[in-house]
């Protein structure tokens, strides 16, 4: 197992999609989850697996902050432990007939799971507890790509014209200005990156925005859009290694603008250009992000996805990416 991506935060699921009673199954890392919360508002994430018989235990039923495997019946308590088999009664299981229970936490409405011992806090979004910025929570997008192909896409404004035309690019305007990169204890950082957009804010005008990046994670970034008026539009973006060639997106959107414009547009406006990236991305072959240098080839504008690239190199990450010269 990649011990960068083991050792850090993941969303598995939406806060308001696990409700007392029920059970909410995700996949992480290659290993299946089922996901539960307690009567005490506590989200508990196992691995779905019943120790007896090796069932997934999303398949039973919540009773009285416990599990009840649906194969056999065995109840589990909230921290995993056998504490009855209905087919010897009065029996005490052993200490070993335990679920794998994984640390979790709850921020951004949204449920992070770790499989191993985060080394990291979860990000900072600083727009969120900005009253002037209204929050839309987008997502989760299924990709069969390798996470990090999705996260590099993130941070590379040149497809913009040619994979969202009319939105945020334009075919007559494709030209990307030099823009500077840094990397240091706290990710990959992507300063000034100006282009130029038809109608960025709404405003049914055209103009320049400015765009600063940063990957805080592998697989957590952020930007920041600001136009000549002072409008601002921020994303936090996780992605969620399902598998090394397939994963889940969500998105955090905030905006200091279009307080009257419904929810729901938001969502369906950022839903079409995820839609619009995703279907390009399945198509990448190799699915897995190439960290030997020599593999594709970069252009000027692609400095922010070579500094990513080497530093994903320079972590040790292996999951989802090609770590050595192909033969």
């Amino acid at each position: 197992m990649d011990s960068v991506l083991l050792n850090d935060w993941h969303v598995v699921a939406r806060s308001e999609d696990v409700q007392p009673g029920t059970l909410t199954k995700a996949k992480l890392l290659g290993v299946d989850l089922v996901i539960w919360r307690n009567t005490a508002s506590q989200v508990l994430v196992w691995q779905d697996r019943c120790p007896h018989r090796s069932v997934r235990l999303s398949g039973g039923e919540v009773v009285n902050d416990t599990v009840v495997c649906p194969y056999h019946g065995l109840v589990f308590n909230d921290v995993g432990q056998c504490i009855e088999a209905p087919a010897h009664p009065g029996y005490t299981p052993p200490k070993q007939a335990c679920v794998k229970a994984f640390k979790t936490h709850e921020q951004y409405g949204l449920i992070y799971a770790s499989l191993g011992e985060p080394v990291r806090e979860i990000p900072v979004f600083s727009e969120w507890n900005d009253p002037s910025y209204r929050l839309c929570l987008s997502g989760p997008y299924h990709c069969h790509t390798s996470g990090l192909r999705a996260i590099e896409n993130f941070l590379d404004v040149s497809h913009f014209p040619f994979v969202h035309p009319g939105t945020l690019g334009d075919r007559a305007q494709t030209a990307v200005e030099d823009y500077t990169v840094s990397t240091d204890e706290d990710g990959v950082a992507l300063h000034n990156v100006r282009v130029w957009q038809p109608d960025p804010d709404g405003q049914g005008k055209g103009e320049f925005v400015t765009y600063n990046y940063r990957a805080f994670r592998p697989l957590t970034a952020y930007f920041r859009k600001e136009t000549p008026n002072g409008n601002c539009l921020a994303i936090l973006f996780h992605v969620t290694p399902v598998e090394e060639e397939e994963c889940v997106g969500w998105m955090w959107v905030a905006m200091n603008y279009a307080h009257d414009t419904p929810t729901e547009e938001v969502q369906k406006f950022q839903d079409h250009l995820i839609v619009e990236d995703f279907v390009l991305l399945e198509t990448h072959n190799p699915k897995r992000l190439p960290l030997d240098l020599q593999l594709e080839f970069h252009l000027p504008c692609d400095r922010g996805s070579l500094a990513y690239r080497k530093w994903l190199k320079q972590l040790g990450l292996t999951y989802g990416a090609i770590a050595e010269p192909l033969s």
